[in-house]
């Protein structure tokens, strides 16, 4: 079964266009577990336009899934965030500072040095790693490499071909997916997913063990409600 881990990134920025405290993130957060939620995911940025570092410190004690911090480690602050929290999982992210959202993934040959080095930090500290990565076989080959428990899918490409032409857009996610199942690696994937294209993404892959989804389940909750969205998104794993 894979797991749905819901990116709360969108209700904080709700929260953060008004000031003040609504929608309640933490609040979200520990509605999204009862509701269904395997996992929280959040992505903190340098200008914490959305996730603020103290977000995570209070979530930190209250949520009794998965808590899977996104971000790019070349901040150091970000690191220490990690480091302090202790989630069960850290993703890396090759982010810029004031990049709008994730938009590729890590060149795995050319950091292979780098993430060897701060992949050991986080797991010497008992966290789960994963780092963001294209389908790109040779991709895989290098994070296998860098000693991560995991990889995570960069999905863009799919969903944006997915209504023209979905056998042919996902034949590279699979052909990366029995790659890093081959090697070893476990398999997470996330952006754009939604429930149109989600489904056909996890039986086009191998042994696919979890999905960060955010910006689609929270705008789809915006018609359904939040815990019929989060039930609807569970249906599509399944």
């Amino acid at each position: 079964m894979t797991k749905l881990s819901v990116n709360i990134n969108k209700i904080a920025t709700i929260r953060n266009s008004r000031g003040g405290n609504t929608p309640n993130l933490l609040q979200v957060a520990m509605d999204a577990e009862r509701f269904g939620a395997e996992g929280i995911t959040v992505h903190p940025r340098p200008d914490e336009r959305h996730i603020r570092y103290q977000d995570i410190y209070d979530l930190r004690p209250l949520l009794k899934t998965e808590f899977n911090i996104e971000g790019n480690p070349k901040i150091q602050k970000f690191v220490d965030l990690v480091l302090e929290v202790k989630p069960e999982q850290v993703t890396l992210v090759p982010d810029g500072d004031n990049q709008l959202t994730s938009d590729h993934g890590w060149d795995t040959l050319a950091n292979k040095e780098y993430l060897t080095g701060i992949i050991a930090k986080f797991k010497k500290a008992g966290i789960r790693t994963s780092i963001f990565v294209d389908p790109d076989l040779k991709m895989i080959e290098g994070a296998k490499t860098t000693g991560t428990d995991r990889i995570e899918l960069y999905t863009e490409e799919y969903a944006r071909h997915y209504t023209k032409d979905k056998a042919k857009v996902i034949k590279p996610f699979a052909e990366a997916s029995k790659l890093a199942n081959k090697l070893g690696l476990g398999v997470n994937a996330g952006h754009d997913l939604n429930l149109e294209n989600l489904a056909y993404f996890k039986n086009h892959t191998e042994n696919l063990l979890e999905v960060s989804i955010g910006h689609a389940l929270i705008s789809d909750s915006l018609y359904f409600g939040l815990e019929n969205t989060i039930q609807l998104y569970l249906r599509q794993l399944k």
